[in-house]
């Protein structure tokens, strides 16, 4: 019996063993196996989408033809003497640019015959605003070609753009850094060093030899982050936006479809477009990510989120499409994506050929509110001497004269006098800071602003309002390149005739 038991024993003790043995074979076979699999993926290349033909870019914004440009420096140079001699001794003399709005950069003691004068010669600026990770940066590297190329604008999932990226043209591909091309007088950013050096180390240039950059500038922006915390970002982010805002000719505001929801810092950017909506082109990116039907929901919830942020009549064109380099996702609406781009291009194209007629109607519109400005002035000096006696307190007049100029008809004489639109009119808070920094007494009367020679400044501004600019529009419009030589006697700066000597 005790044998009998111990043969038991141990042919079970020898089974477990046996099973023990195959048990760690299999492991062993399985995980050799596992490293095959793996050996072979990586053996095997990585599919990649293929890339999407560009050829309807080239052709729309005509990148490849080899025609010359227009040489358009003899209206530029009639533009910067306008400016000379009729908007900026205007400027000068009731200290426009200290209201705070809408300047125009000029460089002090520089000579006309400087090569370039800073926003008058500057070419048409592309804005890209919007939330962040949405495809800003990617659909700039689409545009320009630079996909897959060291001098990508990086992109990512994550919030990655941090600067304001500036893309310009050059001979050959460099950066220049904000604090240099704040300090370099021949570019249009010298206005930027108002927003503080922490800024001017989130602004950053990059020059490009590319077609593209001759004829536009593009501007990539950080993108929106609605956490309050990350919205520190030590500069006025809001300002610096606005300044970029005014001087935009086209600005793409890109969404996608899991972004659309409205913040407070969304909600700002879009108060400081009012005003702007026929420059604005908002891009529904990254559509081909979603169903058809799925997409129509949030081409309506895009809508439904932007409506109370946008009060005109006639809503901003929105384009829906996929900027970025590679071909279409399967069953999707490729044929449409396709149509909206080029729309899209066309747009831009139509910025970049009207960039002389949007230039001359920009210094037109400042001039207006140059003349604005300097017609309010003059009216609350004519006001301060009428009221103003022997006995009284200066002060305390005019301070009632800031408080209540509907009392003292200073808006309703502008308009009743002078051919000017109420819309146009600024807020009267403006006036109560402006003269807050400026006192009444350091102004002069607009009938004491004239001279013998110059003439006076009234009539020189309203000369280029009414008749240069318009005619130098008109010229350009109908296929005509003015000369320097066609400009009137006094209009474009040429010295004046002498009103005294006998012909």
């Amino acid at each position: 019996l005790l044998l009998t038991d111990r043969l038991l024993l141990t042919v079970k003790m020898k089974g477990l063993v046996s099973f023990s043995i195959f048990l760690s074979l299999l492991v062993f076979v399985i995980a050799d196996e596992g490293d095959e699999v793996e050996a072979e993926a990586e053996e095997q290349p990585q599919l990649q989408l293929p890339y999407r033909d560009r050829y309807h870019i080239d052709k729309t914004l005509r990148l490849n033809e080899k025609t010359p440009s227009d040489d358009y420096s003899g209206v530029l140079q009639r533009l910067r003497k306008i400016y000379h001699n009729a908007i900026k001794p205007m400027e000068q003399a009731y200290k426009y640019n200290e209201l705070r709005q809408h300047e125009i950069t000029a460089y002090p003691g520089r000579s006309m015959n400087s090569f370039q004068d800073g926003e008058i010669v500057s070419k048409p600026m592309v804005l890209f605003l919007g939330p962040w990770s949405v495809g800003k940066s990617t659909m700039v590297n689409y545009l320009l070609g630079l996909d897959e190329s060291i001098y990508q604008l990086y992109t990512g999932a994550e919030p990655t753009t941090s600067e304001f990226t500036v893309l310009m043209h050059g001979s050959k591909i460099r950066t220049v850094e904000g604090i240099v091309m704040a300090a370099d007088s021949t570019r249009s950013f010298s206005p930027l060093e108002k927003f503080g050096q922490n800024f001017l180390e989130k602004l950053v240039g990059i020059e490009f030899p590319h077609k593209l950059l001759e004829r536009v500038t593009i501007v990539d922006t950080p993108g929106i982050i609605e956490n309050r915390k990350q919205q520190e970002r030590g500069y006025p982010f809001n300002d610096v936006c606005q300044w970029f805002i005014d001087r935009a000719d086209l600005i793409f505001v890109v969404f996608d479809p899991t972004k659309l929801d409205v913040g407070l810092e969304l909600e700002m950017l879009f108060r400081q477009l009012k005003g702007r909506e026929s420059q604005i082109r908002i891009i529904l990116n990254k559509a081909d990510n979603v169903a058809t039907q799925e997409l129509m929901r949030v081409y309506g919830a895009l809508f439904w989120s932007l409506a109370p942020l946008i009060n005109v009549t006639e809503p901003p064109r929105v384009y829906v499409s996929s900027f970025w380099p590679y071909e279409y996702q399967p069953d999707t609406n490729q044929n449409l994506f396709l149509k909206e781009e080029v729309s899209l291009l066309e747009d831009l194209n139509q910025v970049i050929e009207n960039r002389l007629e949007n230039k001359i109607a920009f210094i037109r519109q400042h001039a207006i509110r140059v003349r604005i400005h300097a017609l309010l002035v003059d009216r609350y000096l004519q006001t301060f001497k009428e009221k103003m006696t022997f006995f009284g307190d200066p002060e305390l007049v005019f301070n009632e004269i800031l408080d209540e100029p509907d009392k003292f008809y200073i808006f309703k004489s502008i308009l009743a006098k002078t051919n000017v639109s109420k819309f146009d009119l600024p807020n009267p808070n403006v006036y109560k800071d402006f003269f807050g920094i400026n006192s009444i007494n350091t102004f002069k009367l607009l009938s004491a602003q004239c001279s013998y020679m110059g003439g006076c400044l009234l009539e020189k501004i309203e000369r280029i309002i009414t008749h240069e600019l318009p005619t130098l529009l008109g010229a350009i419009s109908a296929g005509k390149n003015p000369s320097l030589s066609s400009c009137d006697i006094t209009g474009c700066g040429e010295t004046p005739k002498n009103r005294y000597r006998k012909p």
